[in-house]
């Protein structure tokens, strides 16, 4: 039976499995890290805060070395030995009690998970066919969203106890979630690394018009901080909305993705359709900016129905905007270099994470309704520049004119 939510069985499955086991680690240290490394290890919030920014802005550096050695040495190998070294970062915040021991740790941690991320997309690229990509990380998203969901809810399990045990019990099952994210990657067709010629310099960076598809995209996921600080900080400082909207309108975005994910990225399978997806979602991300802004000076259930219009808006901007990205990304990749290339494109997701809160509580909470519609404004331009610029690098080098294929099971 065809199931829409379920990717078909074989590495397609095995890779949803391996994301499912990590994201309910994941789920579970997002929403306790920050007590448990203020109340257990015993920094301040702002050492904790320079670490992490510290510790991302490596991970961003690394992305791209790691992918290249997961194109030259083997995605599968490399893949499971960065899924163990996740396991070992998070494991090591067990014992860390010191601010330079905690940076040293989240540095490895952040490292691993940026050059995992990209050593599974190149073994994503060598398992499946070109056409079945884009589908099968609307899978794994929806997967992704499934295991955050249970992860958080055993994370807030550890909250409402709130003992030290209670935190350790968390980091240890993030810390064995990636051990079995290991060992199912391990399952997987092993990927022959691919000849490549001697890259010259700076790589990926010489490839200016790929460059630019990444920056733009990182413009498009400056809106990933909206649904964990700028909607709650809007709704709590700039409505009268009641406070527990936050968390409705959160469960509306992740059962969104889970359930249509994959149904948004059914049209999505070349350079065009990919381009029209990201057009598509800049109009919506206007509407939805618009439809945020005007839930100020609301009557309190007024404004609850406003907001819930402007997140149905918001996610299905982003589950458009998240499939057309997905296919330009591999679409415009050398076949050669595809760990390399990703690396590259997922750091625009570490530079959204970090500058994003800056730029949404300055834009919505500082300036109310005229920041929404900047935000809704350069989401449009940003998106519409997104086409010429994926033109431009497909004409320029080599990308989708030889797709990596299928490896057989060693």
């Amino acid at each position: 039976m065809n199931n829409s939510l379920v990717p078909p069985a074989g590495p397609q499955r095995v890779l949803a499995l391996a994301q499912l086991t990590n994201s309910v680690g994941d789920g579970a240290y997002y929403v306790t890290s920050a007590l448990y490394f203020t109340h257990v290890v015993g920094l301040a919030p702002a050492r904790v805060g320079l670490g992490l920014t510290l510790a991302w802005a490596v991970g961003s550096l690394v992305g791209v070395p790691l992918g290249r050695l997961a194109d030259r040495r083997g995605a599968r190998g490399t893949a499971v030995l960065l899924a163990l070294a996740t396991g070992a970062a998070v494991a090591s915040f067990l014992v860390v009690r010191g601010f330079v021991p905690f940076v040293i740790a989240a540095c490895v941690y952040a490292s691993a998970q940026s050059g995992l991320a990209a050593a599974r997309q190149a073994l994503l690229a060598g398992l499946v066919t070109a056409g079945d990509r884009t589908r099968l990380l609307a899978h794994l998203q929806s997967t992704l969203n499934a295991g955050l969901a249970v992860g958080a809810g055993l994370g807030g399990l550890a909250l409402n106890a709130g003992t030290r045990a209670a935190y350790l019990g968390v980091f240890a099952l993030d810390a064995v979630s990636f051990l079995v994210c290991a060992g199912l990657l391990l399952r997987l067709p092993s990927v022959a690394p691919v000849a490549v010629t001697k890259s010259q310099g700076l790589g990926v960076l010489r490839d200016r018009p790929y460059v630019v598809v990444t920056l733009l995209n990182t413009v498009l996921l400056l809106r990933m901080p909206l649904l964990s600080l700028g909607i709650p900080l809007w709704i709590t400082e700039r409505t009268d909305a009641p406070a527990w909207v936050v968390s409705a309108l959160f469960m509306l975005n992740t059962g969104a993705v889970m359930v249509f994910q994959v149904r948004m990225a059914r049209g999505v399978s070349g350079l065009a359709s990919a381009t029209r997806a990201v057009r598509r979602s800049g109009w919506v991300m206007l509407a939805a900016c618009a439809v945020f802004a005007l839930s100020a000076g609301l009557s309190p259930w007024v404004a609850v129905g406003v907001l819930v219009v402007g997140a149905v808006l918001q996610v299905v901007a982003e589950m458009g905007q998240s499939a057309g990205s997905w296919q330009l990304s591999f679409e415009l990749a050398p076949a050669d270099r595809v760990g390399e290339y990703q690396g590259f494109f997922g750091t625009g997701v570490t530079v959204a994470r970090t500058a994003g809160p800056l730029v949404l509580t300055t834009l919505l909470v500082g300036w109310g309704t005229p920041g929404w519609l900047l935000l809704g404004g350069v989401t449009l331009v940003a998106s519409y520049a997104m086409g010429p610029a994926a033109r431009k690098a497909a004409a320029a080098g080599p990308a989708g004119a030889a797709v990596r294929q299928p490896a057989s099971v060693s």
